[in-house]
């Protein structure tokens, strides 16, 4: 095995192939075990949601978030409702700007056939213990 060619004269060095090889393959699965895959995970929403379940589905996106996953927020439009898009970009800014601490909006709103879609991606740390503290006890300061 050639260690450095460029030397003068060039170093080698003697070794068994299989071991080499099996060194290489463990070196290989233990960079695997390391990756992260990111998890996109979609919630949809209609254009006309009611208070009770745009919380219900905002806190089921917060969850999402807090485990690291992206989300993809989905409104679906169905017949009339596509004459008012805008209906559907206030719910997704409605959103955007709720999950601001904890979120930044990956891709802007836009408009595919009959759904708009938005994906957000959880900012790194907004979910520690200390910040969660630390923005309860401001929030009782202000009331």
């Amino acid at each position: 095995m050639e260690i450095a060619p460029n030397a003068e004269p060039p170093v080698c060095k003697v070794m068994d192939y299989r071991k080499f090889k099996y060194e290489q393959d463990r070196k290989a699965k233990a960079a695997r075990k390391k990756q992260v895959k990111v998890e996109v995970k979609e919630m949809k929403f209609r254009p006309k949601i009611d208070v009770g379940d745009y919380t219900t589905k905002k806190n089921h996106v917060m969850r999402f978030l807090k485990k690291g996953a992206r989300v993809k927020i989905t409104i679906m439009f169905r017949g009339r409702e596509m004459a008012h898009p805008e209906q559907g970009r206030m719910v997704l800014d409605r959103l955007a700007e709720d999950l601001k601490p904890y979120a930044t909006v990956e891709s802007a709103p836009k408009m595919e056939g009959r759904n708009m879609h938005m994906v957000v991606a959880p900012i790194k740390g907004a979910f520690d213990e200390k910040k969660a503290d630390k923005d309860d006890v401001e929030t009782e300061k202000e009331n």
